[in-house]
């Protein structure tokens, strides 16, 4: 019950409203009555049906907003992490390190190491795409992206 009734910073609203365009009852609000509940209590069924009707009327709007709002957010998160990130800039001639990723063969544990090489930047081309060779003179068979 608490997920679906907490304010999301993403959406700027709660899941349970975006469904249904209303706030939820909490248990406690039945048991002890908040304003809000005597106000629904106190009307009649075709006051109560009017007044749903237009509440869901406003939940595309809400839902837009919440759009709206979510975007807004995944610029400030961009802005954010971006303020953080420095660009690599490498050059001809660069001694390097590769990582070793999980999906490759050479990644066998935990306790394997990490890095492969040092290599040598041979060719920097656009998009930060590099071509490396091992020390020996020997050619790295594939590009490496370089923001990896």
């Amino acid at each position: 019950m608490a997920y679906r009734t907490t304010i999301r910073t993403s959406t700027g609203a709660t899941p349970y409203n975006l469904m249904y365009g209303m706030e939820a009852v909490l248990p406690a609000e039945v048991k002890i009555p908040s304003l809000r509940i005597l106000m629904e209590a106190k009307l009649e069924e075709a006051e109560w049906i009017q007044q749903r009707h237009e509440q869901l009327s406003l939940i595309d709007e809400k839902r837009l907003n919440a759009i709206c709002h979510g975007q807004c957010y995944q610029k400030r998160v961009a802005r954010a992490y971006n303020k953080r990130v420095k660009p690599r800039i490498f050059t001809e001639g660069d001694k390097v390190l590769k990582r070793i990723l999980p999906v490759q063969e050479e990644a066998k544990g935990k306790f394997a190491p990490n890095w492969q090489g040092p290599f040598i930047v041979q060719k920097v081309l656009p998009g930060g795409v590099l071509i490396l060779v091992e020390m020996d003179g020997q050619v790295f068979p594939q590009p490496i992206n370089s923001d990896m």
